[in-house]
């Protein structure tokens, strides 16, 4: 079985910073795409950004230049560093991670964790 756990939500101020974790654990062979994702109250999910194997990213518009994505291989770990917040980006930060197990590679959803910025 494999889970993914993001950490480091919480609130801050406009302008201010947070670093979201996404650890997988589990019976995992090997991580392909790892991706943040996130859905405001009354919107649909959305993609913030991504990062392959090879490490080459991918940001929605309005988070370029504020937000970086990043990966730990031996720690199975994605993260998402973002500056300069702005209270647009209040909502629920998902990770996704396409895994290599037992089950052959499956897209994996992490349970969330709630970003609130105040202005």
């Amino acid at each position: 079985q494999v889970q993914l756990v993001e950490s480091g939500g919480g609130l801050v101020q406009a302008g201010g910073s947070l670093r979201l974790s996404c650890a997988a654990s589990g019976s995992i062979f090997s991580i392909n795409d790892m991706g943040w994702y996130r859905q405001a109250p009354g919107k649909q999910r959305e993609l913030v950004a991504t990062i392959t194997s090879r490490e080459s990213t991918n940001y929605e518009d309005s988070v370029k230049g504020r937000f970086t994505i990043s990966r730990d291989n031996p720690k199975n770990t994605v993260y998402l560093q973002m500056n300069s917040l702005k209270p647009e980006d209040t909502a629920v930060y998902y990770c996704r991670a396409k895994i290599l197990g037992g089950l052959g590679y499956v897209w994996y959803w992490g349970q969330g964790t709630q970003v609130t910025v105040s202005s």
